[in-house]
């Protein structure tokens, strides 16, 4: 129901960007933070499950979710998503700071009105929009620590709000029949194969060189930015095989790649914290 291998990504995402704050938090406060982050995520992922029932029977990728298999009755999976959702955010208010449970609040509130009630269904622009919620958890984290907001946290939101459309689109490439038969507008359904790639090479192509601003801004140093430079180099290689392949076969390897692509992008960023090597030119 908590979508747990989401969950994982959003928890190490929040987790990095609590760590690379300036300033100190408490053990129990920073575990508290992530604790309501994870919770926070799951609660929107099961309201998600309750309102997504009518269409989730259908999709292979999901009819063996607990709603459509009939493990869960609907009713009480909003509920305990709801449920959820509060307490996470009441805690990260009191145990946290306030600044951090109104985002986790607003970011709840978006993904399940703005991206699950309206957007996913409504517009093939959903994932771009509506794929903000999931760049929200390393500011979360960020603020739980400085109780603001700064630059390097919102260029932390921006790798992963760029990083979502060639990620989605890449897994939408090779359930296209799912969507189309359930009557989402992912792209693919709507403009094609081929403009869909097309697209997710160009956002690539805007990723990358903000993956790589950490380096020259003094956020992160050479370790980072090399490791980055090189995964980005093979993100790209990707999305172009892809562009150039006439059929869907490497949409599959492609969505793969991208879900190991942004863990070792936050995990060179912890790493680069650890054993810090500047880079010869910032900016």
């Amino acid at each position: 129901m908590l979508k747990p291998r989401v969950m994982m990504l959003v928890v190490f995402t929040a987790f990095t960007g609590m760590v690379l704050a300036p300033g100190h938090i408490p053990l129990w406060q920073g575990l508290a933070s992530i604790l309501c982050i994870a919770i926070g995520a799951g609660a929107s992922g099961a309201i998600n499950m309750w309102y997504d029932r009518d269409i989730d029977q259908f999709m292979a990728r999901t009819q063996r979710r607990p709603i459509p298999a009939g493990k869960v009755e609907p009713t009480r999976a909003l509920v305990f998503g709801v449920v959820l959702a509060t307490v996470s955010v009441v805690v990260m208010y009191f145990a946290v700071n306030s600044e951090a449970s109104g985002l986790l609040l607003f970011t709840i509130l978006y993904y399940v009105f703005l991206y699950t009630m309206w957007l996913k269904r409504s517009t093939p622009q959903n994932i771009v929009i509506g794929g903000a919620s999931g760049a929200f958890p390393p500011m979360i984290g960020w603020i739980s620590v400085t109780g603001d907001f700064a630059f390097e946290a919102g260029l932390l939101f921006l790798i992963i709000f760029l990083w979502t459309p060639p990620h989605t689109w890449a897994l939408a490439l090779f359930r296209h029949g799912d969507y189309e038969r359930v009557g989402v507008p992912m792209m693919p359904v709507v403009v094609g194969s081929h403009s869909t790639k097309l697209q997710m090479l160009i956002y690539t192509m805007l990723l990358v060189p903000v993956t790589l601003l950490p380096g020259f801004i003094g956020m992160s140093g050479l370790l980072y930015t090399a490791g980055a430079g090189a995964l980005g180099a093979l993100f790209l290689h990707h999305c172009w095989k892809l562009l150039k392949d006439k059929t869907d076969a490497h949409a599959r390897p492609t969505f793969l790649f991208s879900i190991l692509y942004l863990t070792l992008i936050f995990a060179f960023l912890l790493i680069d914290r650890v054993a810090w090597i500047p880079m010869p030119i910032t900016l």
